[in-house]
């Protein structure tokens, strides 16, 4: 793998797509600069060889040019804060600004280009946009896991314009070692926690780990479908009534390939989908009409954490419930110290997905596991399909 390792930055100016797509509040301010924080080895890899920076990244996705809130000058202060060092803003990605702020970068110093979203050619994996691009840089450097699945033209296109330097930084190098590790080099037994919504968001995924997997884990609205089809009575739960041959060819594959699945056995349900709604514990195929289910029930939670405390590599991706609210939190709060107890005992646990990381954050736990992918979407893909347009660009 071509990482920043392999590579001295010496009088280079290293063009850095990095993913800073970080939630603001309604003051500018940051609320969760995890994905900052994870670029900044690759920054100061490249600083400390003798080299200049100049960072690109989107945020959010703006429809206009220029829209305020998505404005990448108001990461300035804080990522400056963080490098313990002044960083430098162009007003534009491209254009008369941003070539002679790339032109006067001196050696050492680091240089924030705006969002790259403000011009449509990005998403559209526009060549002379890339290369407009390339001409900012000596080297380019993709360490934007989570826009490595999609063939943007400063994710994928830009790194033709540098046949011989393009490297991987190391949030993808360690995003893509942690993936191989639990997909190819993994020990037994091997559990993977599926969780969220819905069935149909997750079914190529979980075809593709049947092959792999010991155990699977079902929880969070997906399970009701499962239930259903299973003739259970769900209430007014979350079901996709077209899924549930679906499910059931899916406890079927598991049998054949010796797959063991646990779904759960009782669930927490609401009379209506809020934090104050009055709740019972029932079993999970004997809802009762006008009820919901927000989350797995205690004997469930007892079962999960024994399969994952048995488990020598864990995979996680969606809740086991709606976390966001404290009365339905207890089920996926429950798998995520699972999985550090887990964790604790040796086995080697990874974290993907968007809800599956803010729950781990939520309850200050992502230390304590192996791995948290800061991709949600590129880390499926990559499963899913066993490479990403973002990674290809820089092998080939």
């Amino acid at each position: 793998m071509k990482t920043v390792d392999n590579y001295n930055f010496k009088d280079k100016k290293a063009l850095v797509r990095v993913d800073f797509n970080v939630p603001l509040d309604a003051d500018y301010n940051i609320t969760d600069d995890t994905r900052m924080r994870a670029a900044l080895p690759t920054i100061n890899k490249i600083l400390n060889d003798g080299g200049a920076v100049i960072l690109m990244s989107h945020l959010g996705r703006p429809k206009d040019i220029n829209e305020e809130k998505y404005s990448l000058k108001h990461l300035v202060n804080h990522l400056s804060n963080e490098l313990k060092t002044p960083v430098k803003f162009a007003s534009d990605c491209i254009g008369v600004e941003a070539k002679n702020a790339g032109l006067s970068l001196k050696m050492g110093e680091v240089l924030l280009l705006e969002n790259l979203r403000f011009h449509k050619q990005e998403t559209a994996g526009t060549e002379s946009f890339a290369q407009e691009l390339a001409s900012l840089g000596d080297v380019y450097v993709n360490d934007a896991f989570g826009t490595a699945h999609r063939a943007h033209a400063s994710t994928t296109i830009v790194a033709k314009f540098f046949p011989n330097d393009k490297v991987f930084g190391y949030v993808m190098a360690n995003e893509l070692a942690s993936i191989d590790k639990v997909l190819n080099d993994s020990e037994k037994p091997l559990t993977a926690i599926m969780g969220g919504a819905k069935v149909s968001g997750k079914i190529l995924i979980i075809e593709k780990l049947m092959d792999k997997i010991d155990n699977l884990i079902i929880g969070g609205g997906m399970a009701y479908t499962f239930a259903k089809a299973q003739g259970g009575k769900i209430g007014s739960s979350l079901v996709e009534d077209d899924k549930q041959e679906l499910a059931l060819r899916i406890l079927a594959d598991a049998k054949s390939k010796g797959v063991k699945i646990y779904l759960p056995v009782d669930t927490i349900v609401a009379e209506a989908f809020a934090n104050d709604a009055k709740k019972l514990t029932v079993d999970i195929k004997a809802i009762p009409d006008g009820y919901m289910g927000l989350d797995i029930g205690p004997e469930t939670e007892k079962i999960f954490a024994e399969v994952i405390a048995n488990s020598k590599t864990v995979l996680w991706n969606g809740p086991m419930g709606v976390f966001e609210m404290s009365n339905f939190e207890h089920g996926t709060k429950a798998v995520a110290e699972a999985i550090v107890v887990a964790t604790k005992k040796g086995a080697y646990s990874l974290i993907g997905g968007g809800d599956s990381v803010a729950a781990i954050n939520k309850y200050n736990l992502a230390d304590d596991v192996s791995y948290v992918s800061t991709g949600g979407g590129a880390l499926l893909e990559y499963i899913e399909s066993g490479s990403l347009p973002g990674v290809e660009a820089i092998k080939a």
